[in-house]
């Protein structure tokens, strides 16, 4: 088995993504947003209004929340307590899948889906039907927002197929299910998605947030828009950043393209979020060692090899007889390049919706939402974030920073709902 050494340097060079690259980069996101405001047919970005804005701070009280994203759902109550201080009162957890039932497949009815949330949210009140809960709801799904309470679910994603959901009013189906089930009490006020959820949860800390960023297994960015003539209410807008496509792919971006799901979709997701960097990992590894079958390497696993090249051999046993410490290294500073770009590129994006947020006038000092295990646990990540912000934005760069939230799909959801029960 033999390691291409030319095609090595040729992916290595290809992976650079130079100032230049990202400044470029950072401009044509600007530029799509602004154009996405005007409702032209230009821009890759949606600009979907989430019908909220910030948080004041003061915000105190016991809310409920239900943050749906994937398989494991929770319900959670939480009590915020002004001042940017919160405390989690009671959680209940439970998985959509497993031995006994499989709710998201296609034989699955909306019925039995709903039903089911109904009951995690009563273990997390503890079966209580005659307090007043207003419920926060991070639904974490692509939907068409009508309103603070009312998002229509446009298409399942991440393997759902649960008939009878797509198109409708994902809050009033479960108002339905919580009435049938006597929870008449629960008021779902607010529907929002993670990545809204994020930013309210630090603002609610760290008032001059502006903008809120997933950067995990998927990537989504929001910010606040206060601007009274792009056609949108003055309220956190969803950029669904994912799909930005004003980037010049390399060859090996277009063939990870080729192969998935949504063939054309997601260009800024699919080369940098934790699921496709493990992708792309993966695809680059069976080329350059001319593997019979492609690994099946996570992000996680990147990390593991960027941090340890004992690594390489526990992750790769197909490659052993080849390995020595100079191809060892190699494998790390591929994982490296592709975590590298990644950090890059997503900082390009940030300085670009600064950018715009700025105007003609200079940035102000204000901190960047991030949640997501990819910022938090990628090795390179956080300071090529920071690297990348300097390079693009020089001086003004020392006026952001970034701060990790934690839970902040329920302390969103938790806020939301606060605001949103006094409208």
């Amino acid at each position: 088995m033999d390691f291409n050494k030319t095609l090595y340097n040729e992916i290595m060079e290809t992976l650079v993504a130079d100032k230049e690259y990202i400044t470029e980069a950072a401009r044509a996101f600007r530029w799509d947003m602004e154009q996405g405001l005007k409702n032209t047919e230009y821009s890759s970005l949606q600009m979907l209004p989430s019908f909220i804005g910030l948080p004041e701070g003061t915000e105190t009280g016991e809310f409920l929340t239900l943050d749906f994203g994937g398989t494991n759902v929770r319900a959670t109550v939480i009590r915020l307590l002004g001042n940017g201080r919160y405390e989690q009162v009671r959680r209940a957890e439970k998985t959509l899948v497993c031995d006994e039932y499989n709710l998201i497949c296609a034989q699955a009815s909306c019925d039995e889906l709903f039903a089911f949330l109904t009951r995690i949210i009563g273990e997390a009140i503890a079966g209580d039907q005659t307090t007043t809960y207003f419920l926060g709801h991070t639904f974490s799904f692509g939907s068409q927002q009508l309103d603070i309470n009312k998002a229509r679910l446009i298409k399942w994603a991440k393997e759902f197929a649960v008939p009878g959901v797509e198109g409708q009013d994902i809050n009033a189906l479960l108002m339905k299910a919580l009435q049938k089930a006597g929870y008449s009490n629960v008021k779902p006020v607010a529907i929002i998605n993670d990545t809204v959820a994020v930013q309210l949860a630090a603002a609610y800390q760290y008032p001059d947030t502006q903008i809120g960023s997933i950067y995990a297994t998927g990537h989504n960015t929001c910010y606040m828009e206060r601007m009274p003539d792009v056609g949108r209410p003055a309220c956190i807008l969803n950029m669904e950043s994912g799909g930005f496509a004003k980037l010049i792919p390399t060859q090996w971006d277009i063939e990870l393209d080729k192969r998935s799901e949504q063939p054309g979709r997601q260009r800024l997701e699919k080369m940098v979020s934790g699921r496709y960097m493990g992708m792309l990992f993966n695809q680059l590894l069976m080329r350059l060692f001319s593997l019979d079958k492609s690994p099946n390497l996570s992000a996680v696993d990147m990390s593991a090899i960027m941090e340890d090249k004992s690594a390489v051999i526990t992750l790769l046993p197909d490659i052993i007889g080849v390995m020595d410490d100079n191809l060892t290294e190699k494998v790390q500073n591929l994982a490296k390049a592709i975590t590298v770009r990644s950090a890059r590129l997503v900082a390009a994006t940030w300085a670009g919706t600064l950018w715009h947020l700025a105007g003609n006038d200079k940035i102000l000092p204000q901190h960047i939402a991030v949640d997501g295990s990819v910022y938090q646990h990628m090795p390179y990540v956080q300071e090529n974030v920071r690297r990348a912000l300097y390079e693009i934005l020089g001086e003004d760069a020392a006026a952001i920073e970034p701060v990790l939230i934690k839970d902040g799909s329920s302390v969103g959801a938790a806020i939301a709902a606060a605001v949103a029960s006094k409208l």
